[in-house]
């Protein structure tokens, strides 16, 4: 092989200053993250075929890098949440499920946010949308790193409105005279009002779910207009409420393919779509856009579920329920990922790399130039090498954690090791016909090589040569695992509850309704606002 010439490591040289500078030659880029709920891997037209309603996404994944091996740190809302920003597992930063309306507290207060990173490197912060890591006192999210803050504090159907629309079982609107409507089902909540939040003051209660996908795309462009015109670089964190359930019908009276879900999957990419425009408005190339999800999709609503693509977790399926969101089969935690960053991330490249929504928090802190916070220990990694189109190498190792369907939420009970997928512990979550399935213990554990087996259905034979092979390999990392979180700094999340901590505008109102005017602040302990809580 001969020597390069000079001009040859010239141009070379040139070429990877240009992706991999993007602080030393254009100084800090912008960055926003789109998290979906809910959200089935099948969803994106790009993964799967037969979904035709998401055009802007699609064309996202065209103009950047599509990672098709990309998985959330957890298969429900909190703990996965809590992971992508703070680049732990639940097992190491506290939160391990859902914090309830009645929920004191929230993620652990000594767990450093991405956002709280960013602000310490001179980025605007602004989160909008679903936030679910506590709302009461100090973890709202204006205290965990957030200049900015437009959404609800926690799921949209933890709490009635006036047009509640499309749930499975149906749920009844807010009272508007005397008491809350008795309804049989207890899931249903009926006797406070779903609160939107601008800062700490509600603004809105209950919300307008018809009108809310707008108003989120008005306040994100807001906020990229306002964060661009100051000269500093923003992180927006927009975290939406699709499509955990629609609740609404966007568009009423024009079919898609998919009916109610499928409208509602039409006006996601809609506003994606939007959110690429405004940002690419300001200066293309500057802003490095990352969408993916927080889990699988909601088997149980059945029609108003998104789509698996081929991670059917066809084992867990023969024994019954589900094997998506909240277990930790395929369905449950691999989710759509697209990453676009012009100039940076490669156009049209699909990438097989092992990633995590973990690895969010490590790559944008490396991208910003600043420094992980010390005497912890991360799950994620910094994956901008594999962002930039140099590597395919993601994690050696990934861990998932018990989610709700079976085992005790947070523990690890299921890893993934190259295309090898042991499970300790399996269980299905509730599926569209009511079942679910039995929590089932596995010494040794079932192992699937997904590289012949994407659909999860038939295990290696503990007989065989290839399990024999890769047990101890899986066994040693497990073990290996499980002793680096045991020697870790541990967080543990207060998870009390107290009905005095529920949002409510006004006591006064059936349902805590107020609107406008009549718009209350939370008691938020800061040195920059004067607040009163609103019981």
């Amino acid at each position: 092989m001969g020597t390069p010439s000079p001009q040859a490591v010239l141009v070379l040289a040139v070429v990877l200053v240009g992706l991999w500078a993007p602080r030393g030659v254009y100084g800090q880029p912008n960055f926003i993250v789109i998290l979906a709920d809910d959200v089935g891997w099948g969803d994106l037209g790009a993964n799967w075929a037969e979904t035709k309603e998401t055009p802007h996404l699609d064309q996202l994944a065209a103009e950047g890098t599509r990672f098709v091996d990309f998985h959330s740190a957890a298969s429900t809302c909190s703990p996965s949440r809590a992971s992508l920003l703070t680049g732990r597992l639940g097992a190491r930063n506290g939160v391990t499920h859902n914090f309830a309306i009645t929920s004191v507290g929230g993620l652990p207060l000594n767990e450093t946010t991405l956002a709280e990173v960013l602000r310490e490197a001179g980025y605007s912060t602004g989160a909008i949308g679903k936030w679910h890591l506590g709302h009461h006192g100090r973890h709202h999210p204006n205290s965990r790193g957030f200049d900015y803050y437009f959404g609800i504090p926690y799921s949209h159907d933890m709490g009635c409105t006036d047009t509640p629309g499309y749930n499975l079982p149906p749920c009844p609107p807010c009272p508007r005279h005397g008491t809350a409507a008795r309804v049989a089902r207890k899931d249903c909540y009926t006797e406070v009002a779903l609160p939107l939040f601008e800062n700490v003051t509600i603004v809105q209660q209950p919300v307008a779910l018809g009108s809310l996908a707008t108003r989120y795309a008005e306040e994100a462009a807001r906020f990229i207009r306002r964060a661009s015109e100051s000269g500093r670089p923003f992180f927006l964190y927009l975290a939406l409420a699709h499509m955990h359930v629609p609740l609404w019908d966007p568009q009423p009276g024009l079919p898609s393919g998919r009916g109610i879900y499928g409208a509602s999957l039409s006006e996601m990419d809609a506003l994606v779509g939007r959110i690429k425009e405004v940002a690419d408005s300001h200066g293309k190339g500057k802003t490095l856009l990352w969408f993916t999800g927080d889990n699988g999709p909601w088997a149980q609503k059945c029609e108003l579920a998104g789509r698996l693509g081929p991670f059917v977790g066809a084992w867990q399926r023969q024994r019954g329920g589900s094997s998506a969101k909240q277990t930790t089969w395929e369905g449950g935690h691999r989710v759509p990922a697209v990453v676009y960053w012009p100039g940076h991330v490669p156009a049209k490249r699909t990438s097989r790399a092992l990633l995590s929504t973990l690895d969010i928090f490590p790559t944008l802190v490396a991208l910003a130039g600043a420094a992980l916070p010390p005497n912890r220990r991360f799950d994620g990694l910094d994956v901008s090498p594999v962002l930039f189109g140099w590597s395919d190498e993601g994690h050696k190792v990934l861990l998932h954690p018990n989610s709700g369907a079976a085992g005790k939420v947070g523990e690890i009970e299921a890893l993934r090791l190259a295309q090898y997928k042991a499970f300790y512990t399996t269980g299905g979550a509730m599926a569209c016909d009511g079942s679910t399935g039995p929590a089932e213990h596995h010494q040794p554990p079932l192992i699937f090589n997904l590289d012949r087996d994407i659909q999860e259905q038939e295990p290696l034979d503990v007989a065989s040569r290839e399990y024999q092979a890769v047990l101890p390999v899986i066994s040693r990392a497990y073990t290996q695992a499980l002793e680096d979180i045991a020697a870790d700094n541990v967080s543990v999340a207060d998870y009390s509850k107290d009905p005095a901590v529920i949002p409510c505008c006004s006591v006064q109102h059936v349902a805590c309704r107020c609107h406008g005017a009549h718009a209350a602040t939370l008691d938020l302990p800061t040195e920059r606002r004067t607040a009163r809580l609103c019981l």
